[in-house]
């Protein structure tokens, strides 16, 4: 689903879903990575990258303001990365439970210290994170 829910983002080089999954397995939020409602969601403000990378708002966070109530104890999937340590802080202040997440190919090197600050704090705030390695 979260895979389904990324083909949904218009930023032409990463496109990031996300889905938040209640504890009865029902379906609490989706969200994918885009500009905020009511902005310029022109292409080139995607293609020049820090642009892109000032206006953006992650598919997590984006999947937390979606949902129609609370998110506590509710499981989080995300793909293709891992949360950056942002929405991290978003996911714990949530009382999201647990992060599932695909990675399928190597991060940017500029998101690696995010990835690594996300798992500690995940790590710290006891939520527990899995990575699928399999197929779609």
């Amino acid at each position: 689903m979260a895979q389904l829910v990324s083909t949904w983002s218009r930023d032409p080089s990463t496109k990031v879903g996300a889905v938040i999954v209640r504890p009865d397995r029902t379906i609490a939020s989706l969200g994918f990575n885009g500009f905020p409602r009511g902005t310029r969601d022109d292409a080139d403000l995607y293609n020049h990258r820090p642009t892109k990378l000032l206006r953006t708002v992650h598919a997590e966070a984006n999947a937390i303001l979606a949902a129609h109530g609370s998110v506590k104890g509710c499981d989080i999937f995300v793909t293709p990365l891992h949360p950056c340590a942002n929405c991290a802080g978003l996911i714990i202040q949530a009382g999201i439970r647990s992060v599932h997440y695909r990675m399928p190919k190597q991060p940017n090197a500029e998101w690696e210290a995010h990835f690594r600050e996300a798992v500690d704090m995940f790590e710290e705030a006891g939520v527990s994170v899995q990575e699928y390695r399999g197929d779609y």
